[in-house]
């Protein structure tokens, strides 16, 4: 497959200035616990960044909600590896989370078959924890706690918190203009938690 007809398949990737390497954002409307969360003050989804500034756009949502229903083309996985094959660090899902189990095996597979590629998933869909035995070696899940300043699941091998006193956070973007730089701690599996600061 060539680049080009890949790129047809999945609609885009997204290059997010902050992070070394790729994504593949969707709808935040689309979240399916999130978006009960972003109705509960105090949630870590209830001030989505990505349901403001540029997200908010209606050709940036064309494209989102593009790319979502590109997940089911059945060529998506080989279309991704394509896309993807020359980075060396992709994140799932900056913006929205993993729909169902079809979305999550088809992650997976486009995982094993880039070996050579970090990957990273935030997600707050408890049911994933069922299948990470099945997962890649080379695919870190962390699960996001639900709420600010909340404790980090601790049945979960790798998670993620948000909280709002900053010499608490152990993300270093803030203090970097607001970039990873030569940090990977989201996509390294021997980091149990990495909080971020509130924004």
């Amino acid at each position: 497959m060539l680049i080009k007809e890949a790129k047809e398949i999945i609609v885009s990737l997204s290059r997010p200035s902050k992070m070394p390497g790729l994504s593949y954002s969707l709808p935040a409307a689309t979240c399916k616990t999130g978006s009960k969360l972003a109705q509960v003050e105090g949630s870590t989804c209830y001030n989505c960044y990505a349901k403001k500034g540029c997200y908010v756009f209606s050709n940036v949502q064309e494209v989102l909600y593009k790319r979502q229903a590109a997940t089911r083309h059945p060529l998506w996985v080989r279309a991704m590896v394509v896309s993807i094959w020359k980075t060396s660090h992709m994140r799932w899902h900056d913006s929205g989370d993993v729909q169902d189990l079809k979305h999550l095996a088809k992650i997976f597979k486009v995982a094993r078959l880039t070996p050579h590629i970090q990957h990273w998933m935030p997600t707050r869909e408890a049911w994933v924890k069922k299948y990470l035995h099945k997962k890649p070696d080379n695919l870190v899940i962390r699960f996001s706690a639900a709420m600010v300043d909340g404790d980090a699941p601790a049945s979960w091998p790798n998670t993620s918190t948000v909280v709002t006193d900053i010499k608490l956070a152990t993300c270093p973007a803030p203090q970097q203009d607001n970039k990873c730089l030569d940090c990977r701690k989201c996509w390294d599996p021997n980091v149990k938690n990495v909080a971020y600061h509130a924004h």
